[in-house]
């Protein structure tokens, strides 16, 4: 029999009558003989079938020499270990044909097919091309009063003062989230003091750091302007769109730094229009757009664009109980932005116009038995408000409660409550005139007031 043992012109010459001829034969001196007298041809002329059933046949008639009792039993068990070593370790002489080049060996190549991935379908080269477009709008935005921490786990933690901000002009005013750097805002800066600092992505793909300064900030519309000084090429300013116009149903795509993770997009839908949205700030936000796409932490301050690339929202807000996107993002409308930049760029704040009264929030109206419209407890004796004839709620002689007006509309415009009421005023401008429709007492009247500058 022939048991290939080192190398494929090694083997084992082994039969009856030549064992009983070295029953006295060593170890070493048993195993030197492993020459093989067998052609190499001889073996790799078979097929890889035939191969294996030789070698099985001759296994056979080997396993019944070795174990007879004719051979010791420390030869036997050197044979029997050297023979599970070739069969473990040793390639096949099938193998070896192969490495020769025998031509009647095939290789099946078993290396799946790989195919270039192709034209883009035409909106998912618009997609890239309105990312690779307005990405270098965005910018991360980190609050200088916050710092990254490590947790028990060893991961890196981003406070919730890291956000997005888009560029809004060539002058290098940044508009982002007014809770994106609530931290420092809540230290009462001056405008021009620095808190927060600005990455602006480079043309070649470097973050450039800056120091972001205080313009204005404005809490009730959670928006907040800062200002960097970088050089005009770094700076290239959002396209701003009509969010008026905007149809439930329209895509929408989302750029910001979620989790720190810079210039991510995420795309959806326009999901819903005029919601109300809780800010981070504490306040309602009025005409808020509802969207799927998916917006996280970081990516509060990052702009909402339209399928033409043009900013129609400031992201600010998700409805969820894990802390991150299901499904229910919120964003700040243009129309608002629109308003409101300018104001805090020319006076650092927001110039609101309003009658300047003290409306009643909706759980005291409710205890009042008010249940629409928005009633009125104060008006200051020299507002404008005082001069159109609007009536404070008073107590009377008694003690008993005398109800003030009750504004039932804006220039026609139904009005709920006291928030219903100060979305309406939001679309107009200090020094408009508003007809008031009221109710005072039993009696519904309208009134015509003049609109002041009130504190946001």
């Amino acid at each position: 029999m022939q048991v290939l043992v080192c190398s494929n012109s090694c083997s084992l010459n082994l039969n009856s009558n030549n064992v009983k001829s070295h029953l006295l034969m060593g170890r070493r001196e048993l195993l030197s003989t492993l020459c093989s007298t067998g052609s190499h041809k001889e073996i790799v002329s078979h097929k890889p079938i035939s191969i294996l059933r030789m070698i099985s046949e001759r296994m056979a008639n080997f396993g019944e020499v070795i174990i007879g009792k004719s051979i010791p039993f420390a030869t036997r068990r050197v044979l029997l270990a050297g023979l599970f070593a070739c069969w473990t370790f040793h390639p096949s002489r099938y193998l070896s044909a192969q490495a020769l080049g025998d031509p009647s060996v095939t290789v099946e190549d078993v290396t799946p097919p790989v195919f270039p991935s192709g034209v883009l379908f035409p909106s998912e080269e618009r997609t890239v091309q309105l990312f690779e477009k307005n990405t270098y709008s965005v910018v991360n935005i980190f609050d200088v009063t916050l710092r990254p921490q490590l947790n028990v786990t060893g991961a890196v933690e981003i406070p919730e003062g890291n956000g997005s901000g888009v560029v809004w002009d060539e002058q290098g005013h940044i508009v982002t989230n007014y809770h994106v750097i609530g931290n420092s805002l809540s230290r009462n800066p001056s405008p021009g003091q620095v808190v927060a600092r600005v990455n602006i992505l480079a043309s070649d793909g470097v973050q450039k750091n800056f120091e972001g300064k205080l313009i204005g900030a404005d809490r009730s519309k959670d928006l907040a302007v800062l200002k960097v000084e970088a050089s005009e090429d770094l700076l290239r300013p959002i396209k701003v769109g009509q969010s008026s116009y905007l149809r439930v149903g329209q895509q929408c795509l989302a750029i910001g730094n979620p989790f720190g993770f810079d210039h991510t997009l995420t795309v959806g839908v326009i999901s819903g229009l005029n919601r109300d949205i809780f800010s981070q700030t504490g306040v309602t936000i009025g005409g808020g757009i509802q969207t799927d796409a998916a917006i996280n932490p970081g990516n509060s301050g990052g702009p909402l664009l339209d399928s033409k690339g043009n900013l129609i929202g400031i992201n600010t807000a998700i409805f969820t109980q894990t802390g991150t996107s299901a499904g229910v993002g919120f964003a700040i409308p243009s129309s608002t932005v629109l308003k409101i930049v300018p104001q805090l760029i020319k006076f650092g704040k927001a110039v609101r116009a309003g009658l300047n009264i003290e409306i009643a929030p909706d759980l005291i109206a409710n205890q009042l038995n008010v249940r629409k419209g928005a009633l009125i407890l104060q008006v200051p004796s020299n507002s404008l408000a005082a001069k159109a004839g609007l009536l404070p709620t008073t107590r009377g002689f008694a003690g008993n409660l005398i109800l003030g007006d009750i504004i039932l509309a804006v220039d026609n415009k139904l009005v709920k409550n006291k928030a219903e009421l100060n979305k309406a005023l939001d679309e107009y401008n200090v020094g408009d005139k508003v007809i008031l429709k009221i109710q005072r007492g039993s009696e519904n009247m309208e009134l015509q007031a003049i609109l002041e500058e009130v504190s946001s």
